[in-house]
């Protein structure tokens, strides 16, 4: 159980005890005074015992209805000041009478404060307090012409002393009204608070989950990529080589040239392959910068198709980010593989330039060129799987890649990525 709903309990459990009391009392106070009554004869003056009796039954008729037996009545505004109204009347025809009843006049200060509002309580104080002043001068005997005075004086100073002690219980209620209201907001806000925690814990598995499912998405995206631009390409490439290798049979040392082209590329594709099991950069990356590793795959593409391939490097050559080296060299690597299968070129240009920025790579070509928007058979919507890799790559880099092509004019393929230095995250 919290702190507030302790204290909640413990206001509701003061309340239900004072209600208790307050409903009681006034039975008890009347008791009392009638009592007192009965023996006055004993040792004071005589009392009207018929009247005493009567107008005793007639105010416990009249407590009885209004404040115990018609709770729904205490709401009522109205009927609640014509019985407080009732109430002091009665008490003081009693006191009149006999002064003992001095002892239930005191309930006049708990129902002025039950049952009447604003104002109206201090003047039920007031009028409370000048029908026990009667009995605390001895009774309405006491008042005579000598001594008039002492009832009034006495009225004034019970009426400020209780008026005082009035105010303060009305100051003691309000704050303890508010305390409540207080819990209850409080009590409100945690149970807020502990319902948006626990849609919150639901929102964080979720939230664990979908990472779980996006880390594993990625994973399978980075394998696929890497074993496009490593296994696929360099079977592709062992193929051809030994494809070459059989059509020039007659021809042993161009036949030997293919297959020891064939071998380098099986050696090359299995360290590759190792290397992305292990999820380790490109080995043309390990000892060489990104112009150095791009040119050295260009020229061996070259001496491999018999197509020139150059590269031009322009700006700041500085080492940048792996992410950003490993998707510029694996866009050319993948560019360079489409040229050999689809565009029958010549020449193939390669640019490399460094901005403040950003690093972009251009491969251009002259070869048979193609509409880009056109979707070939076994292609993805974004192009052929090599596309689509490249365009992964340099979106998870925040860059982009854009393809311009026409048949009978070449392809130009674009790589912008932003320039992030070494030491910085992606």
């Amino acid at each position: 159980m919290g702190v507030e709903a302790e204290l909640r309990e413990e206001f509701d459990r003061w309340e239900r005890k004072e209600s208790a009391v307050l409903k009681v009392l006034p039975y008890p106070l009347l008791a009392i005074s009638v009592v007192f009554a009965l023996l006055q004869p004993l040792w004071d003056a005589p009392v009207h015992l018929p009247g005493v009796l009567g107008l005793a039954a007639v105010l416990t008729a009249w407590v009885m209805w209004f404040h115990t037996f018609h709770p729904e009545l205490h709401g009522n505004i109205l009927l609640m000041g014509l019985y407080y109204a009732g109430l002091v009347a009665l008490t003081a025809c009693l006191v009149l009478l006999t002064p003992w009843f001095g002892f239930f006049a005191f309930i006049g200060y708990v129902h002025a404060f039950q049952y009447l509002k604003g104002r109206w309580r201090y003047v039920g104080v007031a009028v409370t307090s000048a029908v026990s002043a009667v009995s605390y001068v001895g009774g309405s005997d006491n008042i005579t012409a000598d001594e008039w005075w002492t009832w009034p004086a006495v009225s004034a100073l019970t009426t400020v002393m209780a008026t005082v002690a009035f105010y303060a219980d009305v100051m003691s209620d309000r704050r303890n009204h508010g305390q409540k209201r207080a819990l209850a907001e409080l009590h409100k806000a945690n149970a807020e608070l502990e319902t948006a925690l626990a849609e919150n814990a639901g929102l964080h598995a979720q939230l664990l989950v979908r990472a779980r499912e996006a880390g594993v998405l990625d994973e399978r995206q980075r394998m696929a990529r890497e074993i496009h631009d490593t296994l696929a390409q360099g079977l592709a490439g062992i193929l051809t080589q030994l494809q070459a290798a059989e059509q020039a049979l007659d021809e042993p040392a161009v036949s030997r040239r293919h297959v020891a082209n064939a071998m380098d590329l099986a050696r090359d594709s299995l360290t590759e392959a190792r290397r992305t099991v292990l999820a380790v950069g490109p080995s043309a990356l390990a000892d060489a910068r990104l112009p150095d590793a791009i040119g050295d795959v260009a020229k061996r593409w070259s001496e491999v198709h018999h197509v020139e391939a150059v590269l031009t490097t322009t700006g700041d050559a500085r080492p940048m980010h792996t992410d950003v080296e490993v998707a510029l060299l694996r866009t050319a690597q993948e560019a360079l593989a489409n040229v050999a299968k689809h565009a029958r070129a010549g020449r193939v240009a390669l640019t490399l330039s460094y901005m403040e920025d950003l690093v972009t790579l251009d491969v251009l070509d002259d070869g048979v060129g193609f509409l880009p928007d056109a979707k070939r058979p076994g292609s993805s919507a974004d192009g052929g799987f090599g596309l689509a890799g490249m365009r992964q790559r340099v979106q998870r880099l925040a860059g982009r890649l854009d393809v311009e092509s026409e048949p009978g004019e070449g392809t130009a393929i674009t790589v912008t990525v932003p320039a992030i230095p070494v030491g910085s995250e992606s």
